[in-house]
């Protein structure tokens, strides 16, 4: 093994279906080759030479007589897993960062480490546990790596990092993890190239963005050919959508879009999107969405535009059946023109030490991102978000567009010296006269209740729902929503719809199908819902009423209303109410609070009431950074300490204190049967059954478990026990169950 010469040392070996090996990958290739890959992604933000050095930096690990003895085996055949880095194997990642760190110093050199140390396990913690770059690099020795590649590694040592860092804020981390993103992708396809060529032909091969603005603009052409609805309406939307294209000219970097609920945002902003990206060579569309409910129905819109196979959806309800192979391959690195995602996914991506989370970012840096209902990002993590999406928009030529019909305040104020918002000045409105957009799409009339109203009964306010034809009331809890349902289904038997998330979201996607029936046929309908119907859902009631919520919340509600303008030339009419029971104590009550003092002066038209609530509203939050993530990610000196994992492990829009649970409803009986069956969980079975799943909180779960109501299909999967406990009407049933399940039957 000694007289092996640097060019033979092996990275990767490959077993062939005929039982014979195909000619191994040498390290000298793999890395030539990742380096190649990895340097033409950090292109497009100014980072080619670091990322280069990265590619051929990463393996040599590899290139020690230990590793080849481990890769070649006793026998001297070749072990067809050795290129995977798991427990129990020789370990190559830790020599080479110890390399990378013994030959471009402090602070270059330890940048790449973290890179190398974690591109099989993810970005590393600098302190705390084992895995912890500190304690890695104390153990690992970069000696036995050849001399040769030592040697030929030296001159590639970086410059100065593309721009003056702040190491005050998330400039390093962001970077670092940008670099690992390059890397991670170069790695994986140089590998996938060498042992499955087919597989890597498949990918990209989707059609340009100037081909896709032409689809668009035949589509456009087409749809307003014979525009419905209100004639007014109609002029709003085409008004939008002028401002969209002119605005699209306008240089990259930071926009809103505030646009009426109704008045066309999605197309308008995808064409802004379009001609930005073809004028200044952007690669692709980013749309981001905040609920995985209504990314669905965004999806569909596009695919009618577009075609299906243009569209990469990236969230948990695809369907594998759905999906092509170069989709399925797109969603690993988000290689696609155009993309359509979630919140959860987007930024939890963003802050993430996972390898298959973070290999799709470097595809976000020369990009369009649209956020739309931006109104929903969260409050607990805007500081980092915020700060990010800056930091995006000035060193990787992101530009974003921040949709909303109710748009917070995401820059700073003099009103509000400590907010750790955008640089203000920086977020250039799309719409020109949004004043008087808005005043010409006010299609409903407000009712708030009089100051200190008390609370109504529910079998007041049902009584009062029953009195019209069609009616939508939004509360804001689970529990509201059934008490509420059961009174108004006391009157209005066979009229009555109800909705929450305690139904999955097949359920709610059926029901809704029915609830747009019955309204475009005129018929009689009334319908209970939380406020999974405020973002995305499109149904139009002449009547709304609200619970009263944040000043948001009532808007989006109201936009539910006499949507398409066509109530006989009448507005519509939304109600906001006082629930007998209060929002819960935290954010969610003060939104209440500042809504309650705001709704006082009842025009929700003018757009300054919501830059005072926001304002309010983020001043009154406890901290806008509450799992101190900006601290995590903050670059320690002199050690250059960054705690990426335990960031990420911080970094969840969607709490860990809630269980997913499979519920048979429809074809999911099926699918939960064939899954039981199954000795290991099938991938396209879980796909599917998203579709069927209900989120529970841990004192719901317990509850089920407690009475026998869950079954383990797999581990960490469960399921109902029968049909008894999901309702057709309810959904999951929980409270509702009586001691003896059965008494629910029928």
């Amino acid at each position: 093994m000694e007289g092996i010469k640097y060019m033979d040392y092996i990275a990767h070996v490959h077993p062939l279906d005929n039982g014979e090996w195909a000619k191994p990958q040498t390290v000298s290739e793999h890395l030539a080759g990742t380096a190649d890959l990895a340097s033409r992604f950090a292109a497009d933000f100014d980072s080619a030479e670091w990322a280069y050095t990265l590619g051929m930096t990463h393996d040599t690990g590899k290139a020690t007589v230990a590793w080849q003895k481990y890769l070649r085996g006793k026998s001297g055949c070749y072990d067809a897993e050795a290129s995977l880095e798991t427990n129990g194997r020789e370990e190559h990642s830790g020599p080479g960062a110890k390399l990378a760190e013994d030959l471009f110093g402090k602070p270059a050199g330890r940048f790449l480490a973290y890179c190398i140390a974690g591109h099989h396990a993810g970005l590393p913690d600098w302190s705390g546990k084992q895995s912890a770059l500190r304690f890695r690099l104390q153990n690992a020795h970069a000696e036995g790596i050849a001399e040769e590649m030592k040697t030929a590694l030296k001159p590639l040592c970086p410059k100065a990092p593309p721009w003056a860092f702040s190491p005050a804020g998330l400039d390093v981390s962001l970077w670092i993890r940008m670099l690992f993103s390059c890397l991670v992708d170069a790695d994986r396809l140089d590998t996938e190239r060498y042992e499955d060529p087919d597989k890597y032909q498949k990918r990209g091969a989707y059609r340009s963005i100037a081909e896709l603005r032409g689809r668009f603009d035949a589509f456009m052409v087409e749809k307003t050919k014979a525009p419905s609805g209100d004639q007014c309406v109609y002029e709003a939307r085409q008004r939008v959508l002028s401002d969209c294209e002119a605005a699209a000219e306008w240089a990259p970097g930071l926009f809103s879009l505030t646009v009426p609920t109704g008045g066309g945002k999605t197309l308008s902003s995808m064409a802004f999107a379009l001609k930005h990206a073809e004028k200044y060579g952007k690669k692709r569309i980013i749309y981001v969405i905040p609920y995985t409910s209504i990314i669905e129905q965004n999806a569909d819109v596009f695919h009618g535009v577009f075609g299906k196979d243009e569209i990469l959806e990236h969230h948990a309800n695809l369907d594998d059946d759905e999906t092509t192979v170069r989709s399925r391959l797109a969603v690993e690195n988000w290689d696609a023109p155009v993309i359509v995602t979630t919140n959860v996914q987007f930024f939890e991506s963003l802050f993430a030490a996972k390898t298959g989370r973070c290999r799709k970012l470097h595809n976000i840096a020369n990009s369009v991102v649209i956020f739309d209902e931006a109104q929903l990002l969260p409050p607990d993590f805007l500081e980092s978000i915020l700060e990010t999406v800056r930091l995006l928009a000035d060193h990787y030529r992101v530009s974003f567009v921040m949709c909303t019909a109710t748009q917070p305040v995401f820059e700073k104020r003099v009103a509000f010296p400590d907010f750790p918002g955008l640089p203000e000045g920086t977020v250039r409105e799309i719409v020109q006269d949004v004043t008087s957009l808005y005043k010409n799409l006010e299609r409903v009339i407000y009712e708030f209740p009089v100051k200190d109203a008390p609370p109504v009964e529910w079998d007041s306010l049902a009584a009062e729902l029953s009195t019209f034809e069609q009616a939508l009331c939004v509360v804001s809890d689970r529990k509201s929503c059934r008490e509420l349902y059961a009174a108004v289904k006391k009157i209005a038997q066979d009229d009555t719809y109800h909705l929450s998330a305690l139904m999955c979201a097949q359920h709610r996607s059926e029901v809704i199908a029915m609830i747009k029936g019955k309204l475009e046929r005129g018929e009689r309908v009334r319908v209970v819902s939380t406020q999974l119907v405020e973002a995305g859902v499109d149904i139009d009631f002449p009547v709304v009423y609200r619970a009263m919520a944040g000043l948001d919340s009532i808007a989006q509600a109201a936009g539910r209303c006499n949507r398409e303008g066509n109530a006989q030339g009448k507005r519509g009419k939304v109600v906001v109410f006082n629930s007998p029971r209060k929002a819960p104590a935290g954010f969610l009550r003060k939104a209440v609070e500042t809504a309650q003092v705001l709704c006082e002066r009842g025009n929700l038209t003018d757009q300054r009431i919501f830059e005072e609530y926001f304002l309010e509203l983020y001043w009154k939050a406890n901290s806008l950074d509450s799992k101190k993530i900006m601290k995590l990610l903050k670059l320690e000196i002199p050690d250059c300490g960054i705690q990426f994992r335990s960031a990420a492990e911080a970094f969840k829009l969607i709490g860990d204190d809630t269980r997913a649970i499979l519920v048979p409803h429809g074809d999911g009986e099926k699918y939960i049967g064939l899954l039981e069956k199954s000795e290991v969980p099938e991938r396209v079975l879980l796909r599917k059954l998203q579709r069927y799943a209900v989120n529970v909180y841990p004192n719901q779960f317990a509850e089920l478990q407690r009475r026998g109501s869950l079954k383990v299909l797999v581990p960490g999967v469960y399921a109902l026990t029968s049909t008894v406990e999901y309702s057709k009407e309810l959904g999951l049933l929980i409270d509702e169950m009586p001691g003896n399940p059965a008494d629910f039957m029928g």
